[in-house]
């Protein structure tokens, strides 16, 4: 299989249970939840210790692409390990890997796409980039910095804010457009259109 025709690996972080489901860590689930339902499919436990749905992103026919679509169960910590097993079994080179995570650089709900580049402190981005290097895709979401004296790891954690969630449906879709453009048109004009 040549590298044009294998299958493009598209990774929702976050961490599995409810109690996590709202947090700002999780919002690669939540463009993934949003994905599998433009695929029409519903997640199945993979033997990787991910959920996976396969399917096809993009317009029918000839521009539509192969796509896996993961969300890791273990902890983000550890993402590395999962992603890792699901790029082995679907023999999916390494520039077809996409991994959505939230990003505390930038601000809430802008999206920032691009390829390779540092973990920026960010522990799914760490353990991924342990596993495989640095040269795959990343779908940054904003998230903003914490208020205040508060510490990293309790803002992640915290589910978006009141105001945040009034527009969390409406940039969670624009992601999902980005994933979808970045596997079918490529980085670059998947960066000229939602690089805001």
């Amino acid at each position: 299989m040549s590298d044009a025709d294998a299958p493009w690996l598209v990774v929702g972080l976050g961490n599995p249970g409810p109690e996590y489901a709202a947090n700002r860590h999780n919002v690669g689930f939540m463009v993934a939840d949003l994905l599998a339902g433009r695929i029409g499919g519903k997640f199945r436990t993979h033997r990787s210790r991910a959920q996976v749905l396969e399917g096809r992103l993009g317009a029918p026919g000839a521009g539509s692409r192969r796509v896996v679509l993961a969300k890791p169960m273990s902890y983000m910590n550890l993402s590395g390990g999962p992603v890792t097993a699901l790029r082995d079994f679907y023999k999916v080179p390494v520039e077809h890997l996409v991994v959505i995570h939230d990003e505390l650089d930038i601000d809430y709900g802008v999206l920032r796409l691009k390829k390779g580049g540092g973990d920026n402190g960010h522990n799914g981005l760490k353990s991924i980039t342990k596993s495989l290097g640095p040269g795959y895709h990343r779908v940054r979401f904003g998230i903003g910095r914490p208020p205040g004296r508060m510490p990293v790891a309790d803002f992640v954690l915290k589910d978006f804010s009141s105001t945040e969630r009034k527009e969390l449906d409406y940039f969670v879709d624009r992601a999902a457009d980005a994933v979808e453009c970045l596997v079918v048109d490529g980085l670059e004009r998947a960066q000229g259109t939602y690089n805001s």
